[in-house]
Parts: C-alpha cells; structure tokens; sequence
C-alpha cells in the first residue's frame, strides 16, 4: 500500500504504538508518514522511537510536524501546507487521516487561545477543520479518516457509571446545542466536570463519524472516501497526566501497565487494553479490506470488533445542527473544501 499517512497526538501512548507498527511493519514500508505533536520541541521521545524501530529511510519516509489543536489558525496552516505538498506532487494523496490527538483534565477546565473548553477543540473540533480543509488532498478512492472514540460518549454505556457522570440534567448532552458545551459554561464544577466534557466531546466526534459519511456518500466527488470510528478501550497513556495523582500515576502507569498485556489476552476487546493492541485495531481499520469491504461507510468499532455509536449520535437532526454549529465556529467558507454539502 502506498500514499500518505496522516497522524495526530502521535507523541501520545496509541499515537506512538501507532506509529511504531508503521515503521517496523513491511506492509506499511511504502507509504509516507506525517505524524503531528503539539510542540516538535518535546518529541524527543518520538524521534528516538523512529529512530530506533525504523527501517532504512528510502523505505519508509516521514516527518515530525508541529500541530497545534489548540488554535485553529494552525488548524489551518497546517492544512495549507499539506494541501499545497500534495497539489505540487511533493507528497502523495492522503490515503489515511487518524485522527488521534486527545485532551482530558479532571474537574478543572482549561479555555483555548480561541476562547473555546480545551476538550471540546482539541478532541472535536480542530479535528473537524482539519478534515474538512484536507479533504482536497484525500485519495478519493481509497481514502480513510479514522477517529478515535470512547465509550464515554454514550452516557447508557455499561463500562461507566453514567449516572454520576451524566445525571439526568446532562441528558441528552446536547439537548440545548453545542454552544454551551464549546464556551465553556456546560459541564459543572464537580469532580466529574472534566470527564463529563471529554463525553461529550468524544459525542460530537461520534456524530462526525456519522455526518461526514452522510454528507461524502452524496458528493459527486469524494464519495469514496470513509469515515470511521474507533474505541481503542482503557490503555496505560499519558492523557490521564491532568487527573489525581492516584488516577494518572498508580492506576493509569502502574497498575495499566502491570495488568494491560493480561487484561488484552483474556478479553481482547476488553475495557484494559495494551496500546500495541489497540493501535493494530487503528491500523486494520484504516487499511484492511477484507473484514468490511472496500468502502467501509460509518463504521465503528470496538477494539477489533463491529459496535455502535449512541442513540444521539445517530440523531439526523442532531448531527445536522452539530455540523452547522461546527461550521460557524470553526468559521468555515466554501473556498476552504472540495465538499459539496459543506454547509
């Protein structure tokens, strides 16, 4: 397989698994890495990991790029910058876009240089822009866009407690639109505020999944291009760093570590996963034909197993006013995107 692979939060635990089976895997050895970190200035650790599990250059080429989530405007000099590499023929076409990069704080909550909850950008919407914008560079026959997903989204979910999570003043999440959820003053200020805003973040990717598709199956164009979703599971990762120490260091490093690779042999789609699994499920959704053919549409999986998204993730109506609301506040025009229905 051959053309451009696209990485976000590749500096992260499932961002660098990923990344490293494509270096050390031949069946990835043609294709062209992008992989994106915040501040190219701590990806020392990436860079020694390539380094380190990659083959010789000629075989499999890639750049660590900055990109920085937090800021649209960079959301979009990035996509410049791509789309003008591929126009050029400097780059191939984009065959796979995983959308990876993710943000979790606990009770307190942090607002973006774009005056929008950190969640919410990160995780959604800068996520969005990005997609839209490059959708001109996507392989449009074998194109796919992988997000990555959580069971959090779904307040009914079994692997949670939604009840404290998503008490009923909370349900549905975007019963009064994404603006209270994107300014910020959605959520609470309990010990639950911050996971209750990555949930629904995770939602409006989840609606993504389902509307993007909805609205690339109708354009004369790009309607073969894919979008996908993937719960990768619970997976020893350095997002948990703005939880309790408890939370982030015990649990998540100590413990997620001891138990992952145990946990993943008995329940392969289980609730603890190792990132070395999880990211083979990333690679396989984005690449593999033969388990849901050659155009998946609006799959979405759990680990390496068929699911399903939420009952208000696959709302008609609810996913249109999301992507309006999308829109207006990533401030999208027509000339940004080959999408006919951008609107």
């Amino acid at each position: 397989m051959d053309g451009t692979i696209i990485v976000t939060g590749a500096n992260g635990g499932l961002g660098s698994a990923i990344v490293s089976q494509i270096v050390q895997l031949p069946e990835y050895s043609a294709l062209h890495g992008i992989y994106t970190v915040r501040d190219t200035g701590t990806s020392a650790g990436l860079k020694a990991m390539l380094d380190r599990d990659g083959r010789h250059e000629e075989q499999n080429q890639h750049q660590i790029l900055g990109l920085d989530l937090s800021r649209l405007s960079d959301v979009r000099r990035f996509a410049a910058e791509v789309n003008a590499l591929v126009a050029e023929g400097r780059l191939p076409p984009i065959r796979a876009l995983a959308l990876n990069a993710g943000f979790l704080e606990q009770a307190a909550q942090t607002m973006s240089d774009d005056g929008l909850d950190m969640s919410f950008q990160v995780n959604y919407l800068a996520h969005f822009l990005l997609t839209v914008l490059l959708l001109q560079s996507m392989d449009r026959r074998k194109g796919r866009i992988l997000v990555t997903g959580s069971w959090l989204h779904d307040p009914d979910d079994a692997r949670f407690d939604g009840a404290a999570i998503f008490p009923e003043q909370y349900r549905p999440i975007l019963k009064e639109g994404v603006r209270p959820l994107a300014q910020g003053s959605w959520g609470g200020t309990d010990g639950w505020a911050g996971r209750r805003r990555y949930g629904a973040s995770k939602l409006c990717e989840a609606i993504m999944v389902m509307e993007l598709q909805r609205r690339l199956d109708r354009d004369p164009i790009l309607r073969d291009i894919s979008v996908m979703g993937l719960d990768p599971g619970g997976m020893p990762s350095g997002i948990m760093r703005r939880t309790s120490f408890l939370e982030s260091t015990v649990i998540n490093y100590l413990a997620g570590n001891a138990l992952a690779p145990i946990m993943t042999w008995l329940w392969p789609n289980g609730q603890l996963r190792t990132t070395a699994k999880s990211a083979s499920d990333a690679l396989r959704a984005l690449f593999e034909d033969n388990a849901w053919g050659n155009h998946p549409k609006a799959v979405y999986l759990n680990g390496s197993e068929v699911s399903d998204v939420s009952v208000e993730a696959k709302d008609l109506k609810t996913g249109t006013a999301l992507w309006r609301e999308s829109v207006a506040l990533a401030r999208i025009v027509a000339s940004d995107t080959k999408l006919v229905e951008w609107s």
